[in-house]
């Protein structure tokens, strides 16, 4: 028991200062941490939505979309690799009626060809068994293709996936920190967003679906003007309307360029000084763009963002830069800013409507904050004199573990970068509490050791520390799982909770065992008494 190396000394004490000097600045108001200098670390630990005050959002996708938009996308993906085989593979119109595409292979002899081009197309529906894509032939030579119902529930989870990841790309964009962004049940979507003041801009933000084409622009003659004015477009075109309300126009139905194509995408200024979106092209973009603005010189297109037309301005010259850029759309430089970021992280595989919303005001949080301190503050006091009343020195002992425990809690999470919610307060507290029972166990085996079995004071020490660890580390474990369970499969608040209850399982197991144990055989080695009074 006297014999604690110099080594774990400096080690036990070195951790104990690091985690302290991790949690100063959680501790310390932000204004004064404003007038720090800048080369000075501040990991501080971030306040959840209960706590901080901001925004709660809840999203319902309209996932029948998701069924058309595949439908959409099994046409283009058929008529590029009916047009790729060789010899190439004639084809009619693919009818997109009912849901199901349909299309006629005009030479009988290569309907064949046709499948072999179509299977690859279709894949297997996760574990289902099931393919994702019917194909069927009927009258010989047409084929009827219609996405099944595993396939369907497959395109929409992998569709919900990736709503949540640009939902939160696009509010990350904002310089908001630490959102909770999780999915719930099957096409829904959970937003909260600490610390935010303007939650109409988020909601205008992550509903933006950001579907950005660009697409030429049909020259309708005289005789379709009145088709135009009822919205009835030619063959292959259809009608959009202007996004600031200035009538419609008939465009080509195909986009020559799409937003997948975007490789950046930001607010800047045209020459009048008026904001508009400056767009960069992939290498595949750029090339496409080239090649698409040499071969329509002198035809206006138009540039489509979610179906309505921001502009469609004529093509003057070849653009062979690899940007583009949108204006005439009466941006204000809040709209093209968000605009921007709405494209650069992607367009939302479907639509989201806002079903529920709420917001909580600083004040409340700050209430919420006060009242978890003093509960902390009146449960370790509480604690303290309980220790110090029962166990005497080894009780001031495990108050000055007590304390250490809290210290470390904090600069743990701060070092993570953790949110702290106020079931994480609960947490904290609770792990307050607790932290005291690997020293009760300790002192009560040390206890006995002395009275019961007769040991002396170091002996009584030594085997209290050995014997009661094993069942610290027992029990602490299996708090821990239970801590790594919540986290796994909770969200929100309960992963907070987890979060810091295994954290402070941790930390109550190293200041509670080792802590105290450094300091008992310092004041052992120091004063080799007989007997303790414990």
């Amino acid at each position: 028991m006297l014999d604690f190396p110099k080594w774990k000394v400096w080690l036990v004490w070195a951790t104990i200062i690091f985690c302290s000097l991790l949690a100063v600045p959680s501790l310390v108001p932000e204004s004064a941490r404003a007038k720090w200098p800048g080369w000075v670390p501040q990991p501080v630990i971030n306040l959840g939505l209960d706590l901080a005050g901001g925004s709660y959002i809840l999203l319902e996708a309209d996932t029948k979309d998701v069924a058309n938009a595949r439908v959409e996308a099994m046409r283009e993906q058929i008529q590029t690799e009916m047009r790729r085989a060789n010899p190439r593979i004639n084809i009619g119109d693919i009818s997109t009626r009912d849901g199901q595409l349909s299309f006629v292979v005009r030479d009988s002899s290569q309907v064949d060809a046709a499948r072999e081009r179509l299977l690859p197309m279709t894949s297997g529906a996760g574990m289902t068994g099931q393919r994702d894509w019917d194909i069927s032939v009927v009258d010989t030579n047409r084929f009827v293709m219609k996405p099944t119902a595993a396939g369907i529930n497959q395109a929409i989870d992998t569709a919900m996936n990736d709503a949540r990841e640009i939902v939160g790309k696009r509010i990350n964009a904002l310089g908001t920190r630490e959102p909770n962004i999780v999915r719930e049940g099957n096409n829904r979507i959970v937003v909260e967003v600490p610390g935010l003041k303007d939650p109409e801009a988020l909601k205008a933000l992550i509903g933006k679906t950001a579907k950005l084409e660009f697409k030429l622009v049909d020259q309708i003659g005289s005789s379709d003007a009145e088709a135009l004015a009822r919205g009835q477009a030619p063959i292959g075109s259809q009608v959009l309307p202007y996004a600031n309300g200035g009538g419609q126009i008939a465009v080509k139905r195909t986009a020559v360029i799409s937003g997948d194509q975007i490789a950046d995408a930001k607010q800047s200024y045209d020459q009048n000084g008026q904001p508009d979106v400056t767009l960069t092209f992939n290498g595949e973009g750029g090339r496409r763009f080239a090649r698409v603005t040499q071969e329509n010189t002198g035809k206006p297109f138009a540039i489509v963002v979610d179906n309505q037309v921001i502009s469609a301005p004529n093509i003057n010259e070849p653009i062979l830069g690899g940007t583009a850029t949108i204006s005439g759309g009466g941006f204000t430089v809040q709209t093209a800013n968000e605009l921007a970021i709405a494209l650069r992280s992607g367009k939302l595989p479907v639509d989201l409507k806002v079903v529920q919303e709420s917001s909580i005001s600083a004040e409340l949080g700050q209430d919420s904050i006060d009242k978890g301190i003093l509960a902390g503050v009146v449960g370790s006091l509480a604690l303290i004199a309980f220790m110090v009343a029962t166990y005497l020195r080894f009780g001031v002992y495990t108050t000055a573990a007590l304390l250490v425990n809290a210290v470390m809690i904090l600069g743990l999470m701060a070092l993570f970068n953790a949110t702290l919610t106020l079931p994480g307060i609960a947490g904290f507290v609770l792990t307050i509490g607790a932290a005291v029972d690997a020293n009760v166990l300790i002192n009560e085996r040390i206890r006995e050791e002395q009275r019961i079995r007769g040991r002396a004071a170091l002996p009584a020490v030594e085997v209290g520390y050995k014997e009661a660890s094993r069942a610290i580390f027992d029990a602490n474990l299996t708090n821990v799982i239970s801590a790594v369970i919540m986290f796994v499969f909770g969200s929100g608040p309960v992963r907070g909770f987890a979060v810091v209850l295994a954290i402070g399982i941790v930390t109550s197991v190293f200041t509670g065992v080792t802590f105290t144990r450094l300091l008992v055989a310092g004041w052992l080695k120091r004063n080799r008494p007989k007997s303790i009074n414990i």
